[in-house]
């Protein structure tokens, strides 16, 4: 009974543990810090691809791809609303 009991805590710490990992990678998912390091990284690359390709208004038209990133990250409340009614129930 006595080891039921131990091996019961030990999966309570571990649960705990994984717990604290997906809300750490949660938080860093939905950091500024990230979202802003990604979309420099994307307006980087997209000036030097414009560049390359000999495109019009580089630096203008970098803007595209880097604004779509920073939207695809936001919150969607109404959509968010209608998937958990579609597909949660």
């Amino acid at each position: 009974m006595e080891q039921k009991i131990e091996q019961l805590e030990r999966d309570i710490a571990d649960i705990k543990e994984r717990n604290k990992r997906v809300e750490s990678d949660k938080t860093w998912e939905r950091s500024f810090i990230r979202i802003g390091f990604i979309m420099v990284l994307t307006y980087i690359f997209a000036v030097v691809f414009l560049h390359v390709i000999r495109a019009n208004n580089v630096v203008l038209n970098a803007l595209v791809p880097t604004v779509g990133f920073f939207l695809s990250t936001q919150s969607l409340p109404f959509i968010k609303k209608w998937w958990i009614t579609v597909f949660l129930k």
